[in-house]
């Protein structure tokens, strides 16, 4: 590897001499991984891409709004160009700096970073000047190459965070067709699995779009837009807010084309995670598995039902232990157990917190700190623990306030927001819960006109503001979880997120949540784990309720939902399911399964697999009504075509021999795993 990164040294070297003599070169070529080829234009301000002989991306530019006027690199009419050699968490590369100057604009730099035997590059825009304010800039404007043409490439709809039910989505890309994408997209074909994938890989000041887009000519163009709003998307009722100063950066945006685009998205969730590492305390502990009182006890909690579910799972579910410790979750409505309020008694959350200790099993408890639920009762409600009222603490937007969900957004900045949940969080700890698990995280990301930190103008700024304040009040004393948040901008923050919304007991809420694993599993490398949140048996078919359960498998952890206070079929189902340790085996590595098929528009891949060792574990879901039959690709599994494997159905510890091509007979609303061993 050395002996390489001394090679690209030695050619951008050259390079480098070569263009000291500006009057006979008009372009810079720089290289990336193993045939990549940036090839920049400095007449024009605009630059290819290619790998080996293939054009990956023409007429790439930058561009900003200043001013109220865009303008962009090919504007400018003085580029000159620097390279220094870096060594960071990505690895030993080159930092490329290409400074655009012309009068009356702001100087430009557009800067790329290559690593050796990487496949990929990443962009970012630089603005200087003098006292600027800047709420649009555009790293990466181009028109992307389709290297297939007998199908429609697909289109990843990302969602900003996992709110209203919101879902993902592939789109076929046609004429006339725009895709809007929050932080990053993947242009694909799922036949052969080839395709781009362009994201953000920095969230602390922007909300970054990624759009693609066909139009009328069959041209593909490809926008990242740092300062991207869209109400249906970010949640915003505003335009972004303005980052400030003598220098504005956008985020670094990551470009790479790949032979199966599951790959890529894996790539890039892993270069958000050394982009901006984990401020959380480092969890080294077993895969988290446990229960939560929303699937179905809800607003009923009382000490003695909570007591009595931990009484279930310490007689009734004893091998449903991960690691030998399960949590026990209280989730709204755990304030039932208070005496006089936030500030009052918690001698009865303490109990149970005792209690569940006294059981082997770990508490944990809810939170949502940056939102106000009563809020129509008015603003001059006292804020508990504070000496601030809440409309001091609302977040401003517009003329008025943002609401959502039933909630108004608190501004993560104010004192009075911070000092409410720092005693409630003190409460916590001093009841000696163990996890925690925060909600509605999305509330503290919104743009605002004004936020109280004046330093603070951006939404994604407010969120880190109040997302670092949150974990020191926890200093590091519980698991974080977190449920509604913002997909990418939460992985430094929390141990544990859930990867859709709520989600229960139906073959449709299995179907639900498996779109997002099916386009969002790559998040098993952004966090520690991904959830699939409260699974819920109730007294739905057995099918349906193995579907549920292995929704949760696939995801990574089981966070179960049901009332095990009541006697009911789910107590039955739970005995039987979450007591089988061959399946409890498969979340010990806490990763995701990855999906066999993509494009599936809402829908979800019928089909999961994960590789442990020399196991390969095959996930198969019906989500229809009536009994289907499924074909068994070993090419579409990563199997051996000629092989004959043995394989155990985890369920009803059946074996049988598994051949390539072979058909797979389910029931409607049904599933099973099977565990393959890999010698044949």
């Amino acid at each position: 590897m050395i002996g390489r990164f001394l090679f690209w040294h030695l050619v951008h070297l050259i390079l480098g001499i070569l263009f000291l003599f500006p009057t006979k070169v008009s372009a810079v070529i720089i290289l990336y991984g193993k045939s990549g080829k940036i090839d920049y234009n400095l007449k024009t301000g605009t630059f290819n891409v290619s790998e080996s002989a293939k054009q990956l991306l023409l007429k790439g530019f930058s561009q900003a709004e200043y001013q109220k006027k865009m303008f962009g690199s090919k504007d400018y009419k003085v580029i000159t160009y620097s390279k220094k050699t870096i060594h960071d968490g990505f690895g030993n590369g080159f930092k490329h700096v290409f400074l655009l100057k012309r009068a009356g604009l702001p100087t430009m730099q557009q800067i790329f970073y290559t690593y050796s035997g990487k496949n990929y590059f990443i962009i970012s825009v630089v603005l200087n000047g003098v006292d600027l304010s800047i709420n649009h800039m555009v790293p990466l404007n181009g028109n992307l190459i389709d290297r297939e043409y007998a199908d429609l490439p697909t289109s990843l709809f990302v969602p900003f965070d996992n709110d209203t039910f919101i879902a993902y989505n592939t789109i076929p890309l046609t004429a006339n067709i725009a895709n809007p994408s929050a932080e990053v997209t993947a242009l694909y074909h799922n036949q052969s699995r080839k395709g781009f994938v362009i994201g953000s890989i920095e969230h602390g000041n922007w909300k970054t779009g990624v759009i693609t887009a066909m139009d009328n000519t069959k041209k593909i163009i490809v926008q990242a837009i740092c300062g991207f709003t869209d109400e249906n998307i970010t949640r915003d009722k505003i335009p972004h807010g303005y980052l400030k100063g003598n220098s504005v950066s956008s985020s670094k945006v990551f470009f790479g084309a790949f032979d199966d685009w599951r790959l890529g998205m894996e790539t890039y969730a892993k270069l958000n995670r050394i982009s901006e590492p984990p401020i959380a305390f480092k969890w080294n502990k077993a895969t988290p598995v446990g229960w939560n009182s929303w699937g179905a006890m809800q607003e009923k909690i009382t000490l003695e039902k909570a007591n009595q579910v931990t009484d279930f799972f310490a007689d009734s579910l004893k091998s449903f232990r991960s690691g030998g410790v399960a949590y026990i979750d209280l989730d709204s409505y755990w304030d039932n157990l208070l005496n006089g309020g936030l500030t009052g008694d918690y001698s009865r959350l303490k109990a149970f917190a005792d209690h569940a200790k006294s059981k082997g099993l770990k508490p944990g408890i809810y939170w949502a700190p940056f939102v106000d639920w009563g809020f129509a009762g008015g603003g001059n409600r006292k804020a508990e623990g504070t000496a601030y009222t809440f409309a001091e603490m609302w977040t401003k937007v517009g003329h008025g306030y943002y609401d959502i969900d039933g909630a108004r957004a608190l501004d993560p900045t104010h004192p009075g927001t911070q000092q409410r949940f720092a005693s409630v969080i003190k409460k916590f700890r001093e009841c000696g819960f163990e996890m925690i698990k925060i909600d509605f995280l999305g509330h503290a990301a919104i743009e605002s006109d004004h936020f109280y930190d004046p330093k603070i103008t951006t939404g994604m700024q407010a969120y880190k503001t109040g997302m670092e304040f949150l974990l020191k009040q926890l200093d590091s004393k519980m698991m974080v979880y977190a449920a509604i948040s913002p997909n990418l901008a939460s992985g430094r923050y929390v141990h544990v997120r859930r990867i859709a919304c709520d989600a229960f007991k139906s073959i449709k809420d299995t179907e639900y949540t498996l779109n997002s694993v099916s386009n969002g599993w790559w998040q098993t490398y952004l966090y520690d784990y991904i959830d699939a949140d409260h699974v819920v048996f109730s007294d739905q078919s057995d099918g349906e309720n193995k579907a549920r359960f292995l929704s949760a498998i696939v995801t990574g952890t089981c966070i179960t939902g049901d009332d095990f206070s009541l006697q009911g079929k789910w107590t039955g189902t739970a005995k039987r399911l979450l007591n089988n340790t061959d399946i409890l085996k498969v979340l010990e590595d806490g990763k995701a399964f990855v999906p066999v098929e993509g494009n599936r528009g809402k829908s979800a891949s019928p089909l999961f697999v994960k590789l442990v060792g020399n196991v390969k574990y095959l996930a198969v879901f019906n989500y229809s009504d009536e009994a289907k039959v499924f074909n068994i690709d070993f090419s579409r599994m990563g199997l051996k075509i000629n092989a004959t494997y043995k394989t155990e159905n985890l369920v009803n510890q059946k074996t049988a021999d598994l051949k390539n091509n072979q058909m797979l007979s389910l029931a409607g609303k049904d599933a099973a795993i099977f565990k393959i061993t890999l010698k044949p």
